[in-house]
């Protein structure tokens, strides 16, 4: 394949440095840590600018802390400055990187998104009778930095690209050699691209009728049990064998008529409901609203607000009745309701 010329010249491009800061600093501009990069934005750009040509830019410095939604994990958030170094880099690199997956990949794309990978497999449920679903063990923290390192060394040519993006890869690891840090832009990108081959593996090697990805969680629908079966052995063997992954267990094989489970919704060849993951969420963000209009913290137009926004998780879901339902057996607190 062509490979892609992109080099650190124009990662470290002025103008693409500065849209990066703006990228950024989006919806961040009150914190301490940006606040003061703006203020010296010239003299900061300027020396990132040096350091990238340079190859000794600093990475791997990054804020960590751990959040449980909907399980618990442990994020890195990078210090601004490194984020807009990522914001830069993918400005290139991401492009390149999004035209080597398939149309059917839909996590951290531009026109993508869960919603969107929810309507796909419903259309591909109601075409085909069968299906079967896998999520890889422990997925970014088993990702091998050696293969990660090849696959990109086959997009791309310039060898100081090359070797900025393997700084930021070896910044991170959970054990030797292997692990994306959560929260990173780069992580993201990365991660999505690394099982761009077991894509075209599924789809093309075994023909599977149809076929959905949101990062790690992948579902094909075939004719027949066992034509999703023999995919399943594929994907087993290529994820372990090229990928150094391991298949979650126990997989999952059904019947499109029956529904499948897939980025919170239960989907139905003639319906979507919510999965009881998605309803907890809707009962957590509903109480905590609550509490904090309770505790005089918000108004009344904010909580509004975040009705709103615990409504929006159940939204486009055939969940009417339940939403009644909830509001009858959990009403309105006598004392919101006096306020």
């Amino acid at each position: 394949m062509k490979r892609s010329p992109v080099g650190l010249d124009a990662i470290a491009d002025w103008h693409n440095l500065s849209a990066a800061f703006h990228r950024a600093a989006l919806g961040k501009r009150s914190r301490p840590e940006v606040q003061h990069f703006a203020a010296h934005l010239e003299p900061e750009l300027v020396r990132l600018r040096r350091d990238i040509l340079a190859g000794t830019v600093a990475v791997g410095k990054a804020r960590r802390f751990r959040i449980h939604d909907p399980k618990p994990r442990l994020i890195h958030a990078p210090c601004f400055r490194e984020r807009v170094l990522h914001h830069a880099l993918m400005a290139h690199v991401g492009p390149v990187l999004d035209r080597a997956l398939i149309d059917d990949t839909y996590a951290c794309r531009v026109g993508k998104g869960t919603l969107a990978a929810v309507h796909r497999a419903q259309h591909h449920t109601r075409r085909w009778p069968w299906w079967a679903k896998i999520d890889i063990r422990a997925y970014f923290a088993s990702i091998d930095h050696q293969i990660l390192k090849g696959l990109l060394a086959c997009r791309f040519k310039d060898a100081g690209l090359l070797q900025l993006m393997g700084r930021i890869i070896d910044a991170h690891a959970d054990t030797p050699g292997t692990g994306l840090p959560i929260g990173a832009l780069t992580s993201q990108q990365f991660a999505n691209f690394y099982l761009a081959g077991l894509d075209r593996r599924l789809l093309e090697g075994c023909r599977v009728r149809g076929y959905v990805r949101y990062m790690d969680d992948i579902v094909w629908w075939g004719d027949d049990r066992e034509m999703v079966r023999v995919a399943l052995a594929e994907a087993r063997a290529f994820a372990a064998e090229r990928l150094a992954l391991r298949v979650k267990e126990p997989t999952q094989v059904g019947r499109s008529a029956l529904g499948l489970s897939l980025c919170g919704y239960r989907i139905f060849p003639g319906c979507l409901r919510l999965s009881r993951r998605r309803k907890r969420r809707y009962a957590e963000c509903r109480r905590q609203w609550e509490a904090a209009y309770a505790a005089g913290l918000i108004d009344i137009c904010a909580l509004q607000a975040g009705y709103a926004s615990a409504l929006a998780i159940t939204w486009h879901a055939d969940a009417a009745a339940w939403r009644r339902e909830q509001l009858r057996r959990v009403p309105l607190a006598p004392a919101l309701v006096e306020r």
